[in-house]
Formats: structure tokens, C-alpha cells, sequence
């Protein structure tokens, strides 16, 4: 498998030119559906195991697991704040930093999966109950000057939890841990 593939298991994110509310409900409901997806995944996994990379020069299962939660955190302000201000700029992260913090490299992943599964169902919860209008309101990201809507960000963080899911899930096809 060449380190594109290993990247990019599902391809890389693209939003779609039209949205349809099928696709709303469907991602919604992949994001309803994902941890539990992913604790079943990983959470018999040895300690020897959740301090694998996924692919070289990679994560180890447990940042990725926190960078989920992370991540997903973040989303969900991006929503609220898409939701309650007028074109927000939005506040970046630096994830490939905060993976390196000390309680994304050691602490147990079950903190995050705990998170993950309460988060979720905050945000299918609201996500659930959008006006066609909400769904327009949009964010402005600092870094490349780009609009989302949100429902383009339902889209990325539908693809981002499959994303992530293939990651560790194709780690563990690779290595017969499945």
C-alpha cells in the first residue's frame, strides 16, 4: 500500500457540489453511528497496540482516538457559532501539536471514546433539529480565507470519522488484529 493510500484510505475530503437533505440524514446518521463503530474498534486493543502508528511517520491509534475527540470538539463550536453569529472567523488549531501533548500520547483512550459518545449525540441532537436556513449560515476559516456552511461541515466530519475509522481499522486488517 503506497503512503498516499495509507493517507487517504477513504480519498480526500471534497465537499460536493450539491447537497442533498438524503445526504444530510445520511451523514448525520454516520455521525450518530461512529462511536460506537470506534470503541468497538479499539477498545480491546493491548497497550502495545493503541501505541501503534497507522502508517509510518503517523499517529499511534491512542492520538488518533484523542485526536477525534479533539477534533470533533471543535466542530461542534464550529456549528454553534455558525448558528448563533453572522459569518464567524472561526479559531484554528494546531492538531498536529496538540497530538503531541502528553495526554494525547498516554492517557486512556477511553477518556475520548467517553467524550466522543456524549459529544455525538449532543451535536446529531442539534444537527437533527436544523432549519433548511441554519443549515445555509456559514463560518469563515482563518487560515485559507474559505466559507463552510454547515452542512458542508456535517459532510467533512462525516468523512473525517470515516476517515479516521479506515485508519485504524486498516492498521488492524494489516497486522491480523482483527
Amino acid at each position: 500500500m503506497d503512503l498516499e493510500q495509507l493517507k487517504y484510505p477513504i480519498g480526500q475530503y471534497t465537499s460536493p457540489e450539491i447537497i442533498t437533505n438524503y445526504d444530510i440524514v445520511e451523514w448525520i446518521s454516520i455521525l450518530e453511528q461512529f462511536p460506537h463503530k470506534l470503541e468497538q474498534l479499539v477498545t480491546r486493543l493491548s497497550y502495545d497496540q493503541l501505541e501503534t502508528q497507522y502508517r509510518p511517520e503517523g499517529w499511534t491509534i491512542r492520538q488518533v482516538v484523542h485526536h477525534i475527540a479533539d477534533s470533533h470538539h471543535h466542530s461542534y463550536t464550529r456549528f454553534k457559532w455558525s448558528l448563533t453569529e453572522d459569518k464567524p472567523l472561526i479559531k484554528a488549531y494546531e492538531e498536529k501539536e496538540w497530538a503531541e501533548l502528553f495526554d494525547a500520547k498516554s492517557s486512556p483512550i477511553s477518556l475520548s471514546l467517553d467524550y466522543i459518545k456524549a459529544l455525538h449525540a449532543k451535536m446529531v441532537y442539534l444537527l437533527r433539529g436544523l432549519s433548511k436556513e441554519q443549515l445555509e449560515l456559514s463560518y469563515l476559516h482563518p487560515e485559507d480565507g474559505s466559507v463552510a456552511t454547515v452542512k458542508e461541515n456535517i459532510c467533512k466530519y462525516a468523512w473525517h470519522s470515516s476517515h479516521h475509522y479506515a485508519h485504524i481499522e486498516n492498521l488492524l486488517k494489516r497486522e491480523s488484529w482483527l
